[in-house]
């Protein structure tokens, strides 16, 4: 029960998110072209949705923390509220505060191998083509989320929560009206795809939207009847 309740809350939270969101400014946005000589991919993870790239196509100049996973060719980002992202078993306080209150945030980044429909088995995968400019300004629009020392290096929080992955500290504020669905979307029209982040609350509403301009690879199972 306490888990439902749980599921139900996040629901709720990201149910009631709008997009007045206040992430990344979007600004220098490339005009869709109809070069797709990129390829990156969207996983729905239930509640949120995760970006994939490959990593090679990856100017290091553009993203620097890229060259934190060398041995391997895919990598995926989320991103979103510090606390509930980084407690396996997250309690009530900890959902409630990520929905109400500004709150520190993080991104994930997780490194991989295998083919992304064998990596991610149970969830809907989407291939997105983008144009090369488009796809070094999605890179950018990630790299710009950083929070960076004094030094200018990123902060790493230590081991993510599948595979070769990290916790990185980002500098945006995780609130009611800035979830992990509304800076995917702005990550994605950062990148010149035709998505409005403002109509984007739930991961619902972003995987609907990029099925029209994206090709589903893979959808998500079926539950067998109870």
């Amino acid at each position: 029960m306490k888990k439902i309740v749980k599921q139900l809350l996040v629901i709720l939270l990201c149910a009631t998110c709008s997009a007045c969101a206040t992430g990344a400014i979007e600004n220098d946005i490339p005009t869709e072209t109809s070069d797709t000589s990129r390829t990156i991919y969207l996983v729905s993870h239930g509640w949120h949705a995760g970006i994939v790239i490959k990593r090679s196509d990856i100017s290091s100049s553009i993203w620097p923390e890229q060259g934190d996973f060398p041995g391997n060719k895919f990598l995926e980002v989320g991103w979103g509220d510090s606390d509930y992202y980084q407690t396996p078993d997250p309690h009530l306080g900890i959902i409630l505060k990520a929905g109400l209150l500004p709150t520190p945030s993080v991104l994930h980044i997780v490194g991989f191998n295998a083919p992304v429909t064998s990596y991610f088995t149970a969830s809907e995968i989407i291939e997105i083509g983008l144009s090369e400019s488009g796809f070094n300004a999605l890179c950018s629009y990630i790299a710009s989320s950083y929070l960076k020392d004094q030094a200018g290096n990123s902060i790493a929080l230590g081991s993510g929560l599948y595979g070769n992955s990290r916790f990185y500290r980002s500098h945006e504020s995780y609130h009611l009206f800035n979830n992990c669905n509304a800076w995917s979307a702005r990550a994605l029209k950062r990148a010149g795809q035709p998505i409005d982040p403002s109509s984007i609350m739930t991961v619902d509403d972003l995987m609907s939207r990029v099925r029209s301009f994206g090709k589903v690879i893979q959808s998500k199972p079926v539950s067998p009847e109870p």
